[in-house]
């Protein structure tokens, strides 16, 4: 059976990567997609969204989500993603549009229909998800999972120990870990590992198809950006770890964790603060590992279908 998924996003280099994987995988039924500001603002995420799924052929709606966070001052990340949110590789501009309907009545509309059915991935700041869950409580048990790129348990990425989907709205954050989800967190700890290197880098540059080897000039460019930015080798695909999970689940090992979001720490606000000796009752399930060979190797054999 396909996953029915709708896909929250602010692309972002890994962002474009999940698009794709989501875009072409077999087992992947891609409902939708919903922007949100996070690496950019979100006409610029909104537009990204829009030429990555033009350029890829994948003909899904784009749905415009929240333009700020609930509560905090707005971030972005033009040192990761550059300013558009997508430097690198010159892209066309859309001509696609983005649709007029509201995108949360969009996702209440497909879990009416698709009760237990629905998967959110969500791998971006969760303003639009916290939304869903304070506008439609009681749809909440009917998404059949909640999948997030967010947080860490070791460290952040953004603060010691922040990362940055997570600090870019952290309130929304920690509406969303207790609003009775059934959640599976992809943090940093397990996205740090499944890094692509610049030598995979060049061969995806190597395709035929022209938003797969485009892909491969725009993580160049993050590959270096995180070099730059952290001194780190090697760029962390943090988002398709979602789409890659719902595709072969067996590539990562989890465990479940009772975790929630700080959100007035004056050293650690956006923490997702994670009671790793299991004092308290499990809310969430954390990826701890992944086959990066397999994992990687599963995203080419998926890439070259397009």
């Amino acid at each position: 059976m396909k996953r029915k998924i709708i896909l929250d996003c602010d692309p972002g280099h890994d962002d474009a990567v999940a698009i794709l994987l989501a875009g072409i995988s077999e087992k992947i039924d891609l409902l939708g997609i919903v922007s949100v500001a996070g690496n950019s603002y979100v006409e610029n995420t909104t537009r990204n969204a829009l030429i990555l799924t033009e350029m890829g052929k994948i003909n899904v709606p784009v749905f415009q989500g929240s333009a700020k966070p609930l509560i905090r001052d707005q971030i972005v990340a033009p040192d990761i993603h550059g300013e558009s949110g997508l430097e690198g590789a010159n892209l066309p501009l859309p001509t696609k549009k983005v649709e007029e309907k509201n995108y949360l009545e969009f996702m209440a509309e497909k879990v009416k229909e698709n009760p237990g059915k629905i998967t959110f991935v969500a791998v971006g700041p969760l303003t639009n998800i916290a939304k869903f869950a304070l506008n439609y409580p009681e749809l909440v048990s009917q998404v059949e999972e909640l999948v997030i790129m967010g947080g860490g348990i070791e460290f952040g990425n953004v603060k010691p120990r922040a990362e940055f989907n997570i600090y870019a709205d952290p309130e929304a954050a920690q509406i969303v870990f207790n609003a009775g989800f059934n959640l599976t967190v992809f943090p940093l700890d397990v996205t740090h590992q499944a890094k692509i290197h610049m030598n995979e880098i060049k061969e995806m540059q190597k395709f035929s198809s022209e938003i797969v080897s485009k892909m491969g000039i725009l993580l160049e460019f993050f590959h270096q950006t995180y070099y730059d930015v952290f001194k780190i080798e090697g760029a962390p695909l943090h988002d398709p770890c979602t789409i890659a999970y719902l595709i072969k689940p067996e590539l990562f090992e989890f465990k479940e964790y009772y975790a929630q979001v700080e959100v007035k720490g004056e050293l650690t606000y956006g923490e997702t603060v994670v009671d790793y000796w299991q004092f308290e009752k499990p809310n969430s399930k954390w990826a701890l590992k992944v086959n990066r060979e397999e994992f990687i190797k599963l995203l080419f054999e998926e890439l070259k279908k397009y």
